[in-house]
């Protein structure tokens, strides 16, 4: 088999194909990040002698073109984490950086872990992946506007006083704002009244933007929203992150992709692990966010907690495998949501509940 590995970029596309058995490199290749590129880049892959294994260094957007053209196509596309490339390179005997040892040093993280998830066609995740990283963004930058708001708020009158969280409100905008119209029109007063309608704005389309998100993780993945401590957002950022559970083929997979499994520490007679500080750090957030509210408010979750921590775990070593053990709870009810979309819907299946596997 060959491994083809690509180092992607905007303007450019470069590939190294190695020979899976020998390790031997049998080729390179760039053509432009361009439709024309990508005929120019499978031709040459498919003249190459027996089967073909894709390996794309992670990139999203940059990558993304390629992979769906790929896949369309019919070939078999793996999605390869930066810090591997940059391992296996560091490991080469090339020294240096280019596209050329890059894209080398895809292929050889590939061979190097058979394990890596395989890429599919998006569907419905890819928009709810999008609109979620969209809402953040808006939030983020809504957040900066607010912070430069309260600066001048408070150049132009110390004693008056906003409380936390109340430049989210519609209320304290428009009162803020009609203080604003009452003071002399200078140059910073007419900046705050821009920057209050512009957090007026921000607040307006982040507020649609969470109804559409949870409309569409009800009617793809409503499952997500029975599991407590899992709303909307979060449900969403789930399913975005996870990118079609096909890909994994155990929950152990999945939780090693999101970083919620364990990393072995033991030396000798010491038996311990450690935090796992590598995979996908938003899908982690996300599982973290569950964890801790149900470790609040779910009283099975609390009593798995109490039972870890009298084992001489510390608090976050109990969240890590209340985390790890909530990953196969998504990963049941996403491999039931999928197993429903390819059957006839005349049953319902079944959540799987936290309660299981906790006592």
């Amino acid at each position: 088999m060959m491994v083809i590995g690509i180092d992607p970029h905007k303007q450019t596309h470069t590939a190294a194909a190695v020979e899976r058995a020998t390790g031997e490199l049998r080729g390179e290749r760039t053509v432009k990040a361009r439709a024309q590129g990508h005929e120019q880049l499978l031709v040459w892959a498919r003249a190459l002698d027996g089967e073909r294994l894709f390996a794309l260094e992670d990139c999203r957007h940059v990558s993304g073109s390629l992979e769906r053209f790929l896949l369309a196509r019919g070939e078999r596309v793996v999605r390869v984490p930066p810090r591997l490339m940059g391992e296996a390179r560091k490991g080469g005997r090339s020294v240096g950086k280019s596209d050329a040892i890059d894209a080398l040093a895809v292929a050889r993280a590939a061979l190097r872990e058979p394990g890596l998830p395989a890429a599919f066609l998006a569907g419905s995740e890819r928009e709810i992946r999008l609109l979620h990283d969209h809402r953040a963004d808006l939030v983020a930058e809504r957040t900066r506007i607010q912070n430069r708001l309260r600066w001048h708020l408070h150049d132009l009158d110390p004693e008056h006083e906003i409380p936390a969280g109340a430049l989210d409100r519609r209320l304290w905008l428009d009162r803020i704002g009609r203080r604003l119209a009452r003071l002399a029109q200078t140059a910073q007063v007419r900046i705050s009244r821009g920057l209050v309608g512009r957090c007026r704005e921000l607040s307006r389309r982040i507020t649609e933007l969470e109804r559409e998100l949870e409309a569409l993780v009800a009617a793809e993945a409503g499952e997500l929203l029975e599991l407590v401590g899992c709303g909307p957002l979060t449900a969403a950022q789930l399913v975005g992150e996870v990118a079609g559970v096909e890909r994994f083929a155990t929950d152990a997979k999945l939780a090693k992709h999101g970083g919620s499994a364990p990393l072995p520490a033991s030396s000798g007679q010491k038996q311990r692990h450690r935090l796992n500080r590598k995979g996908n750090r938003q899908l982690n957030c996300a599982l973290h966010r569950i964890a801790v509210n149900q470790g609040r408010h779910y009283e099975p979750a609390r009593a798995y907690l109490a039972r870890k921590e009298a084992e001489g775990k510390s608090r976050r070593e109990a969240l890590r495998c209340l985390k790890r053990h909530l990953t196969r709870v998504v990963f049941r009810i996403l491999k039931a949501i999928a197993a429903r979309r390819t059957s006839q819907p005349s049953t319902t299946p079944t959540v799987p509940q936290i309660a299981v596997g906790l006592t």
